[in-house]
């Protein structure tokens, strides 16, 4: 897609997102030119799926941007992972929070991390269910180089954005739910839900975040 049309559409996007918002623009399969587009316009924050494509594009693009880790994240690439990304909001693992916490340990850093819940209990999906979510999260938080700082969800791909409404109503429940357990060290600040296809819906129900692609940048190729 022509640049400017990309631009346009990001201006848009903001115009009509709330300020206490973030857009979140997912790069999976997107130029640093189309990126660098998108960060012209006043986006901070870039989603990313795969480490190695997160490598490259982070090498190119020198603007002062938050990178995210929106994809799952195997432990065998933890540590390169951690040379990229300073957010992962993908966390449902505590073998891969015990990898992160040695691997932070050593470099004397933390990580900000977002809790990613199944919402729709889909077998073939990462994510805790929600039933398990207050324990993880308590495991989480005696890991003193990780700050979980929220929760991020993927619903079933809707058919309308009107059929994601109930599950983003959910998580908004669980969310509201640990914030009020005041969890020693665990911030609830961000719920990151919402995609193209149904952000508006998500933005309505409680969403601090949202993650867009093709809105931004057009159908992948």
């Amino acid at each position: 897609m022509d640049l400017k049309e990309i631009e346009r559409r990001c201006e848009e996007v903001l115009r009509r997102v709330p300020p206490h918002v973030t857009v979140l623009a997912a790069g999976k399969g997107r130029s640093p030119e189309e990126l660098l587009a998108a960060i012209r316009t006043g986006i901070r924050d870039i989603g990313e799926n795969y480490v190695q494509e997160a490598e490259a594009k982070r090498g190119a693009i020198e603007e002062p941007v938050t990178w995210h880790m929106i994809g799952r994240l195997q432990r065998n690439k933890a540590r390169r992972a951690l040379a990229v990304f300073d957010w992962l909001q993908t966390l449902d693992s505590l073998a891969l929070a015990q990898r992160l916490e040695r691997l932070l340990a050593e470099a004397n850093r933390t990580l900000p991390v977002l809790v990613q819940v199944n919402i729709g209990r889909e077998p073939q999906k990462a994510g805790v269910l929600p039933e398990a979510l207050p324990d993880f999260v308590r495991k989480l938080a005696e890991l003193p180089h990780l700050e979980v700082r929220g929760l991020m969800a993927i619903p079933p791909a809707p058919k309308e954005p009107e059929d994601s409404r109930p599950h983003f109503r959910a998580m908004r429940k669980l969310f509201e739910a640990l914030k009020a357990e005041a969890i020693p060290r665990v911030r609830m600040e961000v719920l990151s839900m919402g995609m193209s296809a149904d952000w508006d819906v998500a933005v309505e129900e409680g969403a601090t975040m949202i993650r867009l692609g093709t809105l931004l940048f057009g159908p992948r190729a």
